[in-house]
């Protein structure tokens, strides 16, 4: 059967089943993690939330990039990494403005909401475990994951250290340092998206 085209089949099926597993457990664990966020008034909760949603969305659009060429799953990737940027803004201004306004975060709830997710990034992380040195879009999906597992890990110690302080500072440094994370994984992506990038678009002129 070699030459038929049908391990590409079967790797594009493969890559798609995981993705959509990915993007269903990422949009309801941001449902949830967001909903218990704003109960515990938690900076960490809530942007460890928005890392979730921008997961989502590098998923949907590497669903989208499934089967087609290098350039568009480049163009995809790169899609996914401004995506991200703007979420990272968005969480580095609502820490500011609870810097300023205020915050009393609730530490029980996030310790327990940061387990939870914890549990459910490192089920994606092994689901897309076979695909990490895939295309760019499936290698920026492994990457948003391996990030969000650190994440989880400075949400949990956020909630620790919120009860051993009686303080809301570790939630908002937290909050800061996922922040920082979701950016760096922007970065990544974009970067090696914009490699990516060059090197089809290199290919399509040696073409001509």
């Amino acid at each position: 059967m070699s030459g038929c085209g049908c391990e590409v089949d079967i790797k594009d099926a493969s890559q798609k089943r995981v993705l959509y597993w990915l993007l269903i457990i990422n949009t309801v664990m941001f449902f949830v993690e967001m909903s218990v966020g704003l109960l515990a008034d938690s900076t960490a909760l809530i942007a460890d939330s928005l890392d979730m949603l921008a997961d989502a969305i590098v998923y949907g659009i590497g669903i989208y990039a499934i089967g087609k060429s290098l350039l568009h799953k480049a163009n995809a990737a790169q899609i996914s990494g401004y995506f991200q940027l703007i979420l990272g803004v968005i969480i580095l201004s609502d820490i500011a403005r609870r810097l300023f306004f205020g915050s009393e975060p609730e530490s029980i709830l996030i310790i327990g909401m940061g387990f939870v997710a914890l549990i459910a990034n490192v089920v994606c992380l092994l689901i897309i475990s076979n695909h990490k040195n895939d295309e760019v879009h499936m290698r920026a999906s492994w990457i948003f994951s391996a990030n969000d597992v650190i994440a989880n890990l400075g949400v949990i110690t956020a909630g620790i250290l919120v009860l051993w302080l009686d303080s809301r500072i570790p939630d908002l440094v937290i909050g800061v340092v996922v922040a920082g994370v979701v950016l760096r994984g922007a970065w990544m992506i974009i970067s090696d998206a914009k490699h990516e990038l060059l090197k089809a678009n290199n290919e399509k002129g040696e073409s001509i």
